[in-house]
Order: C-alpha cells, then structure tokens, then sequence
C-alpha cells in the first residue's frame, strides 16, 4: 500500500506540476483534517514519509510557558515529563494512534479533503506561475466574446481578461484567433488566477520592439520614454550603450522592416522613433519631429518649452487636432508652447514699438456728421444731421440748450410750434408770413443775442399732404 501511496503521489506530481514537498505536505494537512473531524479533537497530527510512503499518526501539544488554548498547549513541566529536553514553542507527542483504524466514513471523508487541498495547491501553483509574469508578454486564444471583455484561454485552465479599454479602436477580433497582449495584473479567483491583459499599454509597444529588435532585447540599444495614443499614433525614444551604434537605425531596420512587422501587429498604428537627448531643447526638438524646429527656449522654472516653427511648419509641428504636440509633451514630460517664426517677429516688432498712449483731441470744428451747435433754431436743423430717428427728442432737447429765445417770452402761437415742430406748417398755412424774396439773405441773429421770429418759406397749400388738410381745416376752424 505504501508503494501504491508513492505511485500515486509521483503520478499527481507529474500531471498537476506540484512540487513534491508541497504535495505531500498538502496530503498530510488533508488526512490530519480528516481525522480530527472524525475524533473531534485539535491535537491530532499526520506525518507521510516521503520515501516509503508510510503513514504516522499520532497525538501532540505545544509547550508553552501559560496555557491558553488547553486543546493543543500544555506547560512546560508536563511537557518536560513526556521529553526531557521540552522547550517552549516545542512540539511534544503524546500518544501514538493506529493509522488503520480509520473506518470507511473516515476515508470518504479524507479523500475529499485531500482532492480540495489538492485543487487549492494546483491553482496556487499556477498563480506563482502567472504572478511571476506581470508586465510580459503572453499569447491566448479568443475563447469567448463578451459586451464588456474579450476572454482569452492561456493554458492550464486560465483565462485572460481583454477588457474592452484595453482593446485598440483599430483592432477586431473572432473566435479561435490567437492574441498577443500584456499583463496588467494576476488576481486570485474562484477558479483560479484570473489575468488582466492589454493591448493598449505602453508596456506592450515596448515588449513587441524587445521581439523584434534584437539589439534591445540584449540591452545594446535602450527605451527611454514611450508615449502612446492607442491605435493612432506612438512616439518612442531610443538611446544607445554602444558607441558608434545608430539607435533609431537599428530599431527601424532595414528599410523599415523591423518597425514593420511591430506596426503590423498593431494594426497599422503609426510609429515615430526619435534620438534620446540628455539636452532638454534638443530633445524636444526631437520629439516634434517630423515637423522642422528653428529654436527652443526652456523654462526650467515652470517646464515649459517655447518652441518656434516656421509658419509652413506650424500645422505639421502642432499635428491633427494637436496630437504631434501632445504626444511630444508626455515624451519629454515639458509643457510645450508653438509658435511660428512670423508671430515671433510681430510679437517683439510691436514690443520694440511700445505702448501707443491715446492723445486728448484739440479743440477746433467738429468732424463731419456731429451736430454743431447753431443759434435759435436753427439748433433743429443741427441736430437733424445725426440719426433721423432721434431727430425729434433731440431737436427739442438742442432748442431748450442753445436756443437764446426764451419761450416765455415769445408769442402764444410760436410757444406752440417751439414745442411741437409738427404744428409748425399748419401755422404757417393759417397765417400770413413775410417770405423772402428770392436769392436774398435771411438775417440770423448772433450768438448769444434774442433773434426775431425767422420767416420761413411755405409751400401753397395745394401741394400739402392729405393728412395736413385735416389739421388746416382744424385750425382754421379754431381761428374763426
């Protein structure tokens, strides 16, 4: 039987890739179990032989200074009366017991305890596996498509979990198509380890190029900084340890073919590889590549970069809704502003110029189109050359500013049309005025001096609009 026990630990060892030692101190904790099940006590150990495959049970107690739990610690004096050397923290036996006295309940019930342990082993086993894995590449098949994920089946019973983030927007994927991706992270589940997988990490640009590139797999030819917009376009910086050695040469390759096959894998997601510079201005320079770059002033202060670019250049340094830009600032981590050379030259033009103080207007005649202030009334006809539609409040507001006639003083009648300018023609048809002859001055009096009532000249009342018979058949009517 003990032989037939070693057979069957070497065959588990063999098809659940434990380790021996593990194994059989997974099968000694799952009988110990099944025992104290059976007999209901907390004292009773395995011990498995390795070699022969015998099995030892037997009954046994920590020695220790105060007792606490009375069900597996007595004192050291009781201890030291089993064993003469007891020490405290010493495991003591205490009675041997017959390992084949175990009953047919007792055996069904350590089978199924050693099978649990057993699983509980393998997928520890396999997550040590996997755990040791984070941040490398590894190669599923799409087992499955979910709304959220894309499972892949790593081997050994493990799945990879594609969550849709992680996913290119370039990238379609069917069932039974195998995958490359990066692992993010190995969690403990239900089942087994359960791994987070990307293929939108950095991390995963990096190990397709240590792939393909055998100069940086071996270290010769080193990553510096990576910046990534998924499934558009991604900017690496290279550097090399071996002098003489070109670092973006080696990682394109001949004509292209190694960053080929890294694209390819990608789906078509364009790649710009650039120098590493210790120099800040230059590697920004760098960075904004493939766009031409005239000058760079750093402020280390507050890392920001001041970029100028020729003015055909600018639309191709600052990229497609500011990409190139954006992905040159996560590259060399400055905060980068463009310019174009032209908005340079305007910028310090005008500031050798200097500020432009506004002068106080000199006094004199007014421009054409303001209202000149007139005497009497004719500070109506003044105001009527601005807005046509404030004619009306402004012509009375003009009359009661600079008017020199008071009107008080001026007739019952011509207090009237002073007021409403409407009423004026119908005046004027009522009663005779004095009309100039023709081509002769009409006399204004200055400034500053009452004037005489102004004759005004009126047209005959035949040639009046329909609305003023009215008003005249009115005032005539008041006149009588």
């Amino acid at each position: 039987m003990s032989r037939d026990f070693v057979g069957a630990l070497l065959q588990l060892n063999a098809e659940k890739q434990v380790p021996r030692e593990q194994l059989i101190r997974t099968v000694e904790e799952a009988i110990q179990a099944a025992y104290r099940r059976i007999a209901n006590e907390e004292d009773i150990h395995v011990r498995i032989d390795g070699e022969s495959g015998k099995i030892r049970v037997f009954r046994a107690r920590v020695a220790v200074a105060e007792v606490e739990d009375p069900l597996t610690e007595f004192t050291i004096e009781e201890a030291r009366a089993l064993k003469a050397d007891a020490e405290a923290g010493e495991l003591v036996e205490m009675e041997q017991l017959d390992g084949e006295s175990f009953g047919r309940i007792g055996a069904q019930t350590a089978k199924q305890v050693v099978l649990q342990r057993l699983r509980e082993a393998e997928r520890d086993v396999v997550y040590d596996q996997f755990a040791s894995r984070e941040g490398e590449l590894i190669t599923g098949t799409v087992n499955r498509a979910e709304p959220r994920a894309i499972i892949l089946d790593v081997g050994k019973g493990v799945e990879a979990i594609l969550a849709t983030t992680e996913q290119s927007p370039l990238e379609h994927y069917r069932i039974g198509q195998n995958v490359k991706a990066f692992v993010l992270e190995v969690r403990r589940g239900p089942k087994g380890p359960m791994l987070m997988v990307s293929r939108t990490h950095k991390g995963f640009l990096k190990r397709l190029f240590e792939l393909e590139v055998p100069e940086i797999h071996n270290g010769t030819v080193e990553i510096r900084a990576i910046a990534r917009e998924a499934g558009s376009r991604s900017k690496v910086a290279v550097s090399s340890r071996q002098e003489g050695l070109d670092p973006v040469g080696a990682t394109v390759g001949q004509r292209g073919a190694r960053v080929q096959a890294v694209v390819a894998e990608l789906g078509g997601e364009k790649i710009d590889v650039i120098p590493w510079n210790d120099d800040p201005a230059q590697f920004v320079a760098n960075a904004l590549s493939p766009a031409q770059v005239l000058s760079v002033d750093i402020d280390t202060e507050h890392r920001i970069a001041n970029v100028t670019v020729p003015e055909r250049m600018l639309s191709l340094a600052i990229g497609r809704e500011g990409q190139n830009a954006r992905l040159a600032a996560r590259l060399s981590g400055w905060r980068i502003d463009i310019r174009s050379d032209v908005s340079v030259a305007e910028a310090k033009a005008a500031e050798a110029a200097g500020p432009v103080i506004a002068a106080e207007p000199e006094a004199g005649p007014e421009p054409a189109g303001e209202p000149i202030a007139a005497a009497g009334g004719d500070a109506v006809a003044a105001v009527a050359a601005k807005k046509p539609r404030a004619r009306v409040k402004k012509a009375e507001t003009a009359e009661a500013e600079t008017a020199n006639v008071a009107v008080a003083e001026l007739p019952a009648d011509e207090v009237v049309a002073a007021k409403k300018p409407r009423a004026r023609a119908a005046k004027a048809a009522v009663e005779p005025v004095a009309v100039a002859p023709a081509g002769e001055p009409v006399a204004v009096a200055p400034a500053g001096e009452p004037s005489e009532p102004v004759a005004a000249v009126v047209e005959p009342a035949a040639t009046t609009k329909p609305r003023a018979r009215a008003k005249k058949a009115a005032t005539e009517e008041v006149a009588s």
